[in-house]
């Protein structure tokens, strides 16, 4: 008896994926959970395994197919020997995409205004479509005798469509290139178009600012080696830097809600919990699995969990889980040798901590030169929820931290 085997439920909001890998052919004998194939979605990278054991009788879609959540993969003879592989079935025997159905046609209605009077409407309101550039034409009036009032140019402002993904695309170049012998074409994964497509989304919808700090880690460095090992032998897990600055940003956070905190609709959204994204650079791309709740964990609970994620997303093992949600992200460029960058927001988040290389540099301390371990801090925000002021203070609040160790021991 042949056995569909299916796309699973891929998480909230995913409805599709692309088959990015066949892990068995048409005649190879699999056992009960033995992968099947790769499937790539726009957070992650899963495998999908057989229900059943037996024989592989057709692959229903190629690889770099995208297929729907629910649609069939491929089919197993249950309880049958692997046998020679069959070949593959023609392109025909696929089920053909459905057909757009034809538009409804539009119901009739009542023919608009054929606009606001804004001469003879309110100060308020002309100043209001002067300021945002909103056409006359465009405002259906409520007040008397065709005027505009302050509310009708706040909605046809409202209504006024966003740029099309399309408009927003690179153009295609029109004509041959001229050393295309020389180049190589690769399709972007699906990984790497959202990574794109959310990054340029932080930069056309938020007010995007980056302030700069340094800090010296000397006495970070210094209770660090000298706990490592004691560290390590007791909690199993090893002591690096990130955990200090998860817990110096978590006090910042506590102090200054609004850079935890996000904009949904016309509403401030304030979280009074704390799950920190960690960015971790993998061979597909960049992504950021959360860390829930770290300000209950203590250092060894912070440690193990940034290294269960790096695992797992270097392993390509994340689930949608793992990457959803987060109100703060902290990305450490400093081990790739970064001495300075901006980094960009992780929507709907409001903050995010950019980390660098320690570098020697030479900084007067009591009145002398002397060469200390430094560090630059970036902080980029969303200007529309937090000011310079809560910026500032959030990383003058991670410095004075990380610079004072103790404090983090003792809350203060």
């Amino acid at each position: 008896m042949a056995v569909e085997i299916k796309v699973p439920a891929l998480g909230e909001s995913v409805t599709e994926a692309t088959v990015a890998k066949w892990l068995v052919k048409v005649g190879d004998a699999v056992t009960i959970d033995q992968p099947l194939c790769e499937l790539e979605t726009d957070k992650v990278t899963v495998e999908v395994n057989a229900s059943v054991a037996g024989s592989i009788a057709g692959l229903a879609v190629e690889e770099g197919a995208t297929i729907q959540v629910g649609a069939v993969l491929c089919h197993i003879e249950a309880g049958a020997a692997g046998a020679a592989a069959a070949p593959k079935p023609a392109a025909a025997a696929a089920s053909p995409p459905p057909k757009p159905a034809a538009p409804a046609p539009a119901p009739a209605v009542a023919p608009a205004p054929a606009g606001a009077n804004l001469a003879a409407s309110g100060p308020a309101a002309r100043k209001l479509a002067e300021e945002t550039g909103v056409a006359a034409s465009a405002i259906q009036p409520t007040g008397k005798d065709g005027r505009a009032t302050k509310e009708d140019v706040l909605a046809a402002l409202a209504s006024v469509p966003a740029p099309s993904a399309a408009a927003a695309k690179p153009a295609v170049p029109a004509g041959p290139r001229s050393r295309a012998d020389r180049e190589e074409r690769v399709r972007m994964t699906r990984l790497r178009r959202t990574i794109a497509n959310r990054l340029k989304e932080a930069q056309n919808t938020a007010a995007m600012l980056t302030t700069f700090n340094e800090v010296d880690m000397t006495n970070v460095m210094a209770l660090r080696e000298r706990l490592k090992e004691d560290f390590e032998k007791k909690h199993g897990a090893r002591l690096g830097f990130m955990s200090f600055f998860v817990k110096a940003c978590i006090a910042g956070l506590k102090e200054l809600p609004s850079v935890n905190a996000e904009i949904e609709g016309d509403e401030l959204v304030y979280k009074n919990y704390y799950d920190i994204g960690v960015a971790v650079g993998t061979p597909q791309g960049l992504v950021v699995p959360v860390l829930r709740d770290a300000d209950v964990l203590d250092f060894a609970g912070i440690e193990k969990g940034i290294g269960e994620l790096g695992r797992k997303a270097r392993d390509g093992k994340l689930s949608i889980a793992d990457l959803t949600g987060g109100t703060f992200t902290i990305s450490n460029g400093g081990v790739y040798g970064s001495l300075m960058s901006t980094p960009i927001l992780n929507p709907p988040q409001s903050g995010i901590l950019g980390m660098h290389k320690i570098q020697q540099r030479p900084m007067v301390v009591g009145g002398e030169i002397k060469a200390r371990p430094m560090m630059y801090l970036a902080m980029s925000y969303d200007h529309r929820i937090i000011d310079g002021r809560e910026a500032v203070l959030f990383l003058v609040r991670v410095k004075e931290c990380i610079e004072d160790p103790e404090r983090l021991l003792l809350g203060v």
